[in-house]
């Protein structure tokens, strides 16, 4: 059994499909059926089912995958340790995102980052926290951006900042200029909320939250995404539940209010595998570390700068905001 045997068997697994497998592997689909029939010969099993609609694993596929993906797995470490050993340094690190990160906590690491590693190539891609965390485990990604989880086995997660989550109000509307902002006004009003399909860390939270608030009935528009939240709030559509960075995009007819009596916040953090030997040197976790002891000013929460002069009330509520935006 050779090594560029299991790296194709792994590879088809995972994509299920022949053509996109070999596409993957730089090979002809021809050659990749000839190096999977000839594993299956070797093993005596059959690791696939094929039909002229779809490719399935067996029950000893599976098996096979998940010591094919350890194999492999080790053999990467291994020449990534002996590369540490002989001084060689890193040349490529993979960072998995989610999307909140792209706007606030991940251009800061980055900049810390390409200091300390300026000949490093750094490759960013973006996913769910639970697709991060898989990639994590199988060492497709050596860091990962994501909402905070437990450190179970391999798995470590460093805290490094908490996303505030504001209520946006279109501009000229009631919730804009009402004095302050309750859980009982929103409940006489429209609501934006995410969309349930994906079920990702955020939300399943503000699920919860709606529920505990009874505001499920309000919901009259979902969206997958914060951008389109943000514009549909700007269409005087509803108001919606966002992070704080987004008082910064432009030309944005919205202003974000404080709920009064709540406080919505979401941790987010840095995660890495601890036998990864590219994530886990000390140079990394330190940087992830400073990333977590950095404190910035948070800016009011108010009107965007295509409004008129704030008043000497909204100056002195916006004083009381100020605060830092990482824990």
């Amino acid at each position: 059994m050779e090594v560029r045997q299991m790296r194709c068997f792994a590879t088809l697994a995972e994509e299920l499909h022949f053509g996109r497998a070999a596409a993957t592997l730089a090979m002809a689909q021809p050659a990749l059926s000839v190096q999977i029939q000839t594993l299956e010969r070797e093993l005596g099993v059959q690791l696939l089912t094929r039909s002229t609609r779809r490719v399935q694993l067996t029950k000893p596929g599976e098996v096979f995958y998940e010591r094919c993906i350890r194999v492999l797995k080790e053999i990467e470490n291994s020449s990534a340790v002996v590369r540490a050993v002989a001084g060689k340094d890193v040349d490529r690190i993979t960072i998995g995102t989610i999307y909140p990160a792209t706007f606030g906590v991940l251009p800061l690491f980055l900049s810390k980052l390409g200091k300390r590693f300026p000949d490093v190539q750094i490759h960013i891609s973006s996913g769910s926290t639970d697709a991060i965390i898989r990639d994590l485990e199988k060492g497709r990604i050596n860091l990962g951006f994501i909402r905070p989880v437990e450190n179970i086995g391999s798995l470590r997660w460093q805290s490094i900042a908490n996303e505030r989550y504001l209520l946006a109000v279109p501009l000229g509307s009631p919730l804009e200029t009402a004095e302050t902002v309750t859980m009982s006004d929103l409940k006489r009003a429209r609501t934006i909320a995410l969309s349930r399909s994906n079920l990702s860390y955020t939300e399943k939270y503000f699920f919860e939250q709606f529920r505990k608030h009874g505001l499920l009935d309000q919901v009259a528009y979902s969206c997958d995404d914060t951008l389109s939240r943000v514009s549909l709030v700007a269409a005087g559509i509803g108001a919606g539940f966002v992070p704080e960075w987004t008082k910064d995009l432009p030309h944005r007819s919205v202003r974000l209010r404080e709920v009064e009596g709540v406080d919505f916040t979401i941790g987010m953090g840095l995660a890495w595998n601890k036998e990864d030997p590219t994530a886990n040197r000390e140079e990394f976790v330190e940087t992830v570390r400073s990333l977590a002891s950095v404190s910035r000013p948070r800016k009011p929460a108010g009107v965007h700068s295509e409004r008129p002069s704030k008043t000497a009330a909204g100056r002195r509520m916006e004083s009381r905001q100020r605060t830092t935006a990482l824990a």
